[in-house]
């Protein structure tokens, strides 16, 4: 993670926020969080169709520290942002990374955890995350998460045929088929929801990526909240300092990782 903060100064900070009252403003008996399920192991659903991951049971600690219900509603990400603008739900908890264009339409919690952009291949491809390298090549990514800002960016104006897909699960199912020389997405991603199970077996990380002085990758990953509502912002900031002081965060972490995903470095 790009930021590393002292779980005492964090949480000074965020409890001692002063954020203006909304009038009238009802007491909050839930949250629905909007989530991209096809995004091992941070959102998916089981075979059962219940949601489960590491942003899944972040959310059901915040959502415990506020005593309030915690409801979570399937959303394609690249509609994710319109469809909390248009009050389908309450906040963004889907692996969000902050970006200067998402800050524009939307506020930001504080840090949830952080990852690189890394590029996976199949083994021996001798492929590297660069437009030089991709040149000629087709690279998957999920519609409007940041590598796809990226690919397009950097790399589609130099040669690499840059194909989105509706969800992380496609571009997976077409680089098994041989559709995509390769696939760029988080690295915890790529290494927890593909490369550890048995369809990555033949499969690599090929590499982070490192260029970007468009900052076009952002900074950390956070849950995202509608522009003016400080009352909502104020509570999820307060959750989260808290499950981090009174060590809910690390045990929920620990269960998914053998690392520390709250410091490790730049994200979906």
């Amino acid at each position: 993670m790009k930021k590393i903060f002292s779980v005492a100064a964090f949480a000074v900070a965020v409890l001692g926020f002063a954020a203006p009252v909304v009038a009238n403003a009802k007491a909050m008996t839930e949250i629905k969080f909007g989530v991209d399920a096809t995004y091992p192991p941070f959102e998916s659903l089981s075979p059962s169709g219940k949601f489960v991951g590491f942003d899944i049971d972040l959310g059901r600690a915040i959502c415990a520290e506020l005593k309030v219900k915690c409801v979570f509603i399937s959303q394609s990400f690249d509609g994710i942002i319109p469809a909390l603008q248009a009050r389908k739900f309450d906040a963004i908890l889907s692996s969000m990374t902050v970006t200067p264009e998402r800050a524009k339409q939307i506020d930001f919690s504080s840090e949830m955890y952080n990852e690189p952009t890394s590029l996976i291949t199949k083994k021996g491809a001798g492929l590297e995350p660069t437009a030089a390298s991709l040149k000629g090549k087709t690279v998957g990514v999920e519609s409007g998460t940041i590598q796809e800002s990226y690919a397009k960016t950097y790399w589609q104006p130099n040669g690499v045929n840059v194909i989105s897909y509706p969800g992380q699960d496609q571009v997976y199912a077409d680089l098994l088929s041989g559709r995509l020389d390769a696939s760029l997405q988080d690295s915890v991603e790529a290494d927890y929801g593909f490369l550890k199970t048995p369809k990555g077996t033949n499969y690599t990380l090929a590499g982070n990526v490192t260029y970007d002085p468009k900052d076009v990758l952002g900074s950390y990953i956070a849950i995202g909240v509608r522009k003016n509502e400080p009352v909502l912002l104020k509570k999820i900031d307060s959750a989260i300092a808290a499950i981090i002081a009174n060590g809910t965060y690390k045990k929920i972490e620990s269960h998914y990782f053998n690392f520390d995903v709250y410091g490790a470095n730049p994200a979906k």
